[in-house]
């Protein structure tokens, strides 16, 4: 149950990463030009937050 709740969770940040590196490359009004890192930063930092929640809850 554990996987496929980190699985789930995994989607649902990638589309939020991706949802939030668009608004701020819309509220910038440019394309950045390292997209790619500054996409991994943002997801970095929401799974280490939302795995860290998942295992206090879930206790994994």
């Amino acid at each position: 149950m554990a996987a496929i709740i980190y699985t789930l969770t995994g989607i649902i940040l990638y589309v939020a990463a991706d949802w939030l590196l668009r608004r701020l490359e819309e509220r910038a009004g440019r394309v950045f030009g390292n997209r790619t890192l500054i996409f991994f930063g943002i997801l970095l930092s929401m799974a280490l937050v939302a795995f860290a929640i998942i295992r206090s809850v879930v206790g994994t």
